[in-house]
This record gives structure tokens, C-alpha cells and sequence, in this order.
């Protein structure tokens, strides 16, 4: 996925935009970027964070940067950010989101001899960022370029850009699909992706942007150039999973609302007797601790996650990559799996490998019974707006690939989304069978939107359910299930 931080400051902003940018390294492991306006001009530095953090990379391009705006990135897309020339001046930009139609767009801006932009990259690749900025680079303003992204694109869009003249705008995606956070204090503003960076950064919540805003920094705040929409589809999966467990997005924590879903996974399970919750670490800990305190159970670790070497396991592309990555990275603990009932919580199934590998190995250790309990509903449709997996076919899922087994091509997934259903029991029993679990259960939809807290409408939830609400078709059966946006 990815995320971004822009500071604004009457002073020097290099060391907030720095550590800014760094709290969004669990978002993406594949680029880091940090550009800045000072006396001499933009300033840029890109580094492969593959086989090293972000800080490691950047500590030493530190002393280099100066100047009082700036803007970093993760990124696991194109090398960001991008130094553009326009007939709009210069500016620097920094992209988040996936845009399903790149290649109409590509098509549409470069084979049609634009001429625009002179490009800074260091790829050889038109990526999703030059594509942005070519549309942006079409209008006749900055502001009306962005606009104009947010008309064109379908999947998502959210951006930081900073001018020759040193303005900084943010601007949060249509339909809001990734959270935008403003923080202020003395002297500098900031816009970032987690909100967990502004207090250990001395700023204070100012507010979210809403979805499709716009806004103008400065060091004493922001002002709106472009006004919110009333329709958001924030990605549920954030709270799931991929969301810092000390973020708040809209209002809401993401580790209060794992604890709310494990709490709500251990109330449907009345007749379970186990010893001990657990949670695959890291982001089932929290689901794991909610559903031991409901439960009045022991939480335990049979599993320890060893994190200083081993990058997160669904990170490399290539499959047999990630299950080693995954294999080697958790660490049992024999003494609390040996003769043990278990309950273990996770955050999803999308392929299915690795937890069913991991159960294996508890078996190997004696674990008596193993109960997998998933935090969010068995997911059936790759996402399309915010590309948060790297599932490259629908068939990469394990329910996708049951579903085809049982109906061939072209079968009717949506009553595979209904817990009431045959289809539905028949598909996680199969789960079950293929994984060698004794039980298990995924959260049902309801149950996750009341954890999260916020109403159904104003969240995404297309990859449980194949509906969007940012489509006016009419889900199901609309055409936002062949294409988002």
C-alpha cells in the first residue's frame, strides 16, 4: 500500500518529515522517499527499503536536507516523490492509492503527445505518480489539476504536493478510502496517514480531511481549496488489519476496535472450551486479548514473532518467498502448546499457506485442539481501490479457488458472503478441512462494523461483499463489481 507526511514549519522541517515519514514504515516495504524545498531548491532522495529499513537508508542523506516544507513517502509503486516541470512551475509530489485504469490513462496522456512534463525519475517506468501528475499537468491550476485526478481515476488517489513558490497542499482521495490526519503545533502543520506520529512529534490532532478535500497548509494551518464530499468509503480492513494499532482514523483507535472484535468473535462462541486465546502476532494479538477478556480465559504466546531480521511475510512477490519468510519468523513455545486446547485469533485468510502450515506445527508440538477465529468475514473479492495485498488473480484467494472447484467459472459469489447460507457453511468447512483445523469461525459483517464504530455507508467493505458504496448502481449485481470507482 503505502503512505505518505508533508510538514510545513516556520523553521527547519527536515527532522519531523523524517521521522513523519518513517512511522508509515509498516505500510510498505519496498521504496522510502524524501524531497524538501529549501535555499537551493528541491532536494530529493530515494532509497530501496527492501533489505533495509527507512531510517537506516535515509539517516546519512539527513545532514544534506534543508528548507521549511517537505514531503516523504513509502511506497510500494513507482520511486516517489517525483520533481515535475509544468507549465504549472515545479512541484514535488507523492502519490497513495492504486488506479485501476493506469493504462487507459497511460494510453490516453502519453501515446497522445502530451507534453507537459519533463520528468525527474529514476525508473525508465510511466508509474502512477507521473500518470497523476500528467493530469494534473493538463488543467489550469494546480488545484483544478487535482480535481481532475479525482474525476479520471478509478480505484484511489491520495496526495501531497509541493510547489516551486512553497505552497503544500494535501488532498485526501474521493471517496476517502485512505485517512488523511492534519496535526498543528507551534509553528509547523502536518498532514500524514497515522496519527500515531503526531504525539512522540509534539503535534496535536486537528482533524481528518474529508473524503475528496483539499486543503492548503501553512505553518499556523490549513484552509480548504477543495471542499469534501459527502460520500466515504474508508477501507474497513484498516482496523482489521493493516492500520498502526495506536492510529485513529474518523475518530476511531485501531486497537480499541480489535479488542471489540475479538470480544465479539468469543460472544458466538458460547459452547468452546479452551485453555488459552492466542493471537498470530502481530495484528491477531489484539483480536486475541479482546476475545480472552470476554471469554474470562488466559491469554498466552505459543508463538513468538521474531521481528529484528524478517521483513512481514505477504511483502515479497514471489509465493514460496513468503512462506519461508513466514516459516522462519515465528518461533513456538513448546511448553504452552503441548497438551493444550487453543483458540487462536487472526486477522484474515486470503491464501490460506501459512496458517495452515502453522497449524501443523502446533500439532507437531502436541497441541491438542487448535480453534482459528478470523476478525473480519471470509474474504471473496481481491481489492480494487487501495491495493493492500498482492493477491495478483481473484483465484489467489482459498475461497475463490473452493468456489470454482464447486461451480466452474462464473459462479454466483455473492450468497458465499451470507453466514445463513449452505453455500457459505460448505465453503468454511472446506476451510476448515483443507487447513487441518478442529474449528473455525470468521467474524460476521455486522459484528466488525459495530466494532469498528462507524455507520456501513461510510465504510468500504467491497472485499467481503462485492458492494461499494461509492457506486450509485445499486449493489448487488451492479457494475461495480467489474470495475470500482
Amino acid at each position: 500500500m503505502g503512505g505518505f507526511c508533508g510538514v510545513t514549519a516556520e523553521g527547519d522541517c527536515v527532522s519531523d518529515l523524517f521521522f513523519g515519514t518513517d512511522y508509515h514504515s509498516h505500510l510498505g516495504t519496498h521504496r522510502g522517499g524524501l524531497a524538501t524545498l529549501g535555499s537551493k531548491g528541491f532536494q530529493r532522495s530515494i532509497h530501496n527499503i527492501q533489505n533495509a529499513p527507512f531510517r537506516s537508508k535515509f539517516e546519512h542523506d539527513i545532514s544534506r536536507f534543508e528548507g521549511s516544507v517537505g514531503i516523504g513517502v513509502i511506497s510500494d509503486t513507482d520511486p516517489q516523490p517525483l520533481v515535475m516541470c509544468s507549465h504549472l512551475g515545479s512541484f514535488a509530489i507523492v502519490t497513495v492509492g492504486l488506479i485501476a485504469n493506469i493504462e487507459a490513462l497511460k494510453h490516453e496522456l502519453f501515446d497522445g503527445n502530451y507534453a507537459q512534463l519533463q520528468y525527474s525519475t529514476t525508473s525508465g517506468m510511466v508509474g502512477p505518480t507521473e500518470v497523476v501528475s500528467a493530469l494534473i499537468a493538463t488543467q489550469a491550476s494546480i488545484i483544478d489539476g487535482v480535481r481532475y485526478v479525482q474525476r479520471r481515476i478509478e480505484g484511489s488517489c491520495s496526495l501531497l504536493i509541493v510547489t516551486d513558490d512553497g505552497r503544500l497542499y494535501a488532498a485526501r482521495d474521493r471517496y476517502g478510502r485512505t485517512p488523511v490526519v492534519i496535526g498543528r503545533k507551534e509553528g509547523a502543520t502536518i498532514a500524514l496517514m497515522e496519527s500515531c506520529a503526531l504525539p512522540n512529534l509534539g503535534y496535536t490532532h486537528l482533524r481528518d480531511l474529508g473524503p475528496g478535500e483539499m486543503v492548503e497548509m501553512e505553518p499556523d494551518g490549513v484552509t480548504t481549496v477543495i471542499e469534501p464530499g459527502e460520500q466515504m468509503a474508508i477501507c474497513a480492513f484498516m482496523w482489521v488489519y493493516y492500520g498502526y494499532p495506536a492510529s485513529s482514523y474518523e475518530g476511531r483507535n485501531v486497537e480499541m476496535a480489535r479488542y471489540r472484535c475479538g470480544s465479539a468473535l468469543a460472544k458466538r462462541d458460547e459452547g468452546l472450551t479452551v485453555d488459552a486465546a492466542c493471537g498470530i502476532p502481530d495484528s491477531g494479538t489484539s483480536h486475541a486479548l479482546g476475545y480472552a477478556h470476554e471469554k474470562g480465559i488466559k491469554y498466552c504466546r505459543p508463538f513468538v514473532k521474531y521481528t529484528p531480521t524478517w521483513a512481514r511475510s505477504f511483502m515479497p512477490s514471489d509465493q514460496r518467498q513468503r512462506e519461508h519468510v513466514a516459516s522462519m519468523k515465528l518461533i513456538p513455545i513448546p511448553g504452552l502448546i503441548r497438551d493444550r486446547r487453543l483458540v487462536f485469533c487472526d486477522d484474515s485468510i486470503v491464501r490460506g499457506t501459512q496458517l495452515g502450515k502453522q497449524a501443523d506445527r502446533l500439532y507437531g508440538e502436541g497441541c491438542r485442539e487448535t480453534h482459528v477465529r478470523i476478525a473480519c468475514p471470509p474474504l471473496l473479492y481481491p481489492c480494487r481501490f487501495i491495493n493492500f495485498s498482492r493477491s495478483k488473480s481473484e483465484y489467489d484467494l482459498i475461497t475463490r479457488r473452493y468456489i470454482r472447484g464447486k461451480e466452474g467459472e462464473g459462479a454466483d459469489v455473492a450468497k458465499y458472503a451470507d453466514p445463513s447460507s449452505e453455500a457459505y457453511r460448505g465453503m468454511v468447512e472446506y476451510i476448515r478441512e483443507k487447513l487441518n483445523l478442529t474449528s473455525l469461525a470468521f467474524q460476521t459483517l455486522d459484528d466488525l462494523i459495530g466494532a469498528i464504530g462507524l455507520p456501513a455507508d461510510r465504510l468500504c467493505t467491497y472485499c467481503w461483499t462485492g458492494r461499494d458504496v461509492s457506486c450509485g448502481g445499486g449493489c448487488p449485481g451492479c457494475p461495480c463489481r467489474q470495475s470500482p470507482g
